[in-house]
This record gives C-alpha cells, structure tokens and sequence, in this order.
C-alpha cells in the first residue's frame, strides 16, 4: 500500500464530522494516473442525508476529472475494521471495478477485491 494513500486516509479520518454516531471514516482512492483523493463522512442531523467517506473521495476524484481508480484505503476505529456500505461497494463498482479496498482499524487490516464485496454489480453495460 502507498503510504501516502494511506496517510490522506487518516488525515481525512480525523477531519470526519460525525457528531452523532461517533463513528469516524476516512478513506483515500486513487486515480489510475496516482493522483490521491481523500474523504471523510459527513453526518447530517437529517440522517439519511449523510454522506459516506468512500463517496465523498470518489466525488472528489470525478470533480477533478478522474473517474477510473486503482485502489481504494477506508480508515475507522473498530476492529475489525469498517468494509464499505452497500451503496458505496456500487459506486465502487462503477468507477474502480479491478480495486482493492484496504479497510485499517486499530489492531487489523482487510482487504477485499471490489468484485468480491459486490459480485453481480448492476453496471453502465446493462443500461440500453
């Protein structure tokens, strides 16, 4: 794992802005040319107008006009360690298809292969 994939994943965990849950992400992906784009959740007091950190990273990434990622790191404080919610194992699906998702905790680390956390993916192909 890059470390500064790793490192902006950390730094983006410690800027989550979680004053409900408590629960903290960060996460990092990054674009197949290496550029690196960090997220972190944002709770909202409205809960289901939260943002997860895997989206807010990959939003980020197709703000900048990369849409087409490698590898993906997600940072939280439990062990084992946060592996990404549904919706963002689809959106992963869409724009890092051939990833591997590196979650850290605290004592442990996981890794799974996108495909592997979302086997059968809905995907652009299947649209007319």
């Amino acid at each position: 794992m890059v470390d500064t994939l790793l490192q902006a994943a950390r730094d983006a965990h410690d800027r989550a802005y979680a004053p409900y849950s408590g629960f903290r992400v960060g996460a990092a992906v990054e674009g197949l040319d290496g550029s690196v784009f960090a997220g972190c959740n944002v709770e909202n007091a409205s809960y289901g107008l939260s943002m997860c950190a895997e989206r807010v990273a990959i939003g980020s990434a197709v703000t900048a006009g990369v849409t087409r990622l490698g590898r993906v790191v997600v940072v939280s404080d439990c062990d084992p360690p946060a592996a990404p919610c549904g919706a963002c194992r689809q959106v992963l699906a869409e724009f890092a298809p051939e990833a591997e998702v590196v979650a850290v905790g605290p004592e442990r680390t996981q890794r799974w292969q996108v495909r592997d956390l979302l086997p059968d993916a809905f995907s652009p192909d299947q649209l007319p």
